[in-house]
């Protein structure tokens, strides 16, 4: 099998190499087509009216100076030999959570582009609290079991997985996977003004809304959440 990887905080991220670690485990190919450097939270943006420079950084793998969605378009059309069997993207540096934060993610679009083109695929986040050390060693024992379940699942042609893992203080219990819904509750958008006039988002990730069984609600409570979505 193939696998496409790619993510929104560029090329060199250590969530993209902790997933291309893991993804070596599962697939006989892994090409990296990421953007080559941050591109987060520009939702499905896509390049058409200039031209996209695209580097190579080694065997099956590129920097694309482009978006996300960009970097799936590349990759299909142009730089693989021929279509993956799945698109893997992330792991995102931070979560993506809820319909709010869906449509606004890089990671997302990605995965929802090879939708469009009828490949699977996953999109992965690791939730950040700021009080807690991340551990990429341990984000990758945790999706290891995520990734072989989540393969071995049957998926619709157009629908694709969204996966958000828990930030957990050292030796707290093991993350369970647990299937749930999209959170609807809107994040609250508040702004202030800055000494110069100007303004500044204040938005608390976390302290959002969290409707029983969300998505949210399930990472926010310590377990992985995962939630299917559709084109």
């Amino acid at each position: 099998m193939i696998a496409l990887l790619t993510n929104d905080d560029g090329i060199h991220a250590e969530g993209l190499e902790t997933l291309a670690r893991l993804a070596e485990s599962y697939f006989d190919e892994v090409w990296v087509v990421a953007p080559a450097k941050e591109m987060s939270q520009i939702g499905h943006r896509v390049t058409t009216d200039e031209p996209l420079e695209i580097e190579e950084r080694g065997e099956r793998r590129f920097a694309v100076h482009g978006t996300p969605a960009d970097c799936a378009r590349v990759a299909l059309a142009h730089l693989l030999p021929a279509q993956p069997n799945w698109i893997l993207s992330g792991i995102n540096h931070g979560g993506n959570l809820g319909r709010h934060d869906f449509v606004i993610s890089g990671t997302v679009a990605a995965v929802r582009e090879g939708a469009f083109a009828g490949i699977k695929g996953i999109a992965f986040s690791h939730f950040i609290r700021r009080e807690f050390e991340l551990d990429w060693n341990i984000a990758r024992e945790r999706l290891d079991g995520v990734m072989g379940e989540l393969l071995s699942r049957d998926l619709e042609v157009g629908s694709f997985w969204n996966v958000n893992l828990p930030h957990l203080e050292e030796g707290a219990e093991v993350p369970r996977l647990i299937d749930c819904e999209q959170e609807r509750l809107p994040l609250e958008v508040r702004y202030s003004k800055d000494e110069a006039g100007k303004l500044r988002y204040e938005g608390d990730y976390h302290g959002r809304p969290r409707g029983p069984g969300s998505d949210v609600d399930i990472c926010f409570g310590g377990n992985i959440a995962v939630s299917l979505a559709s084109i």
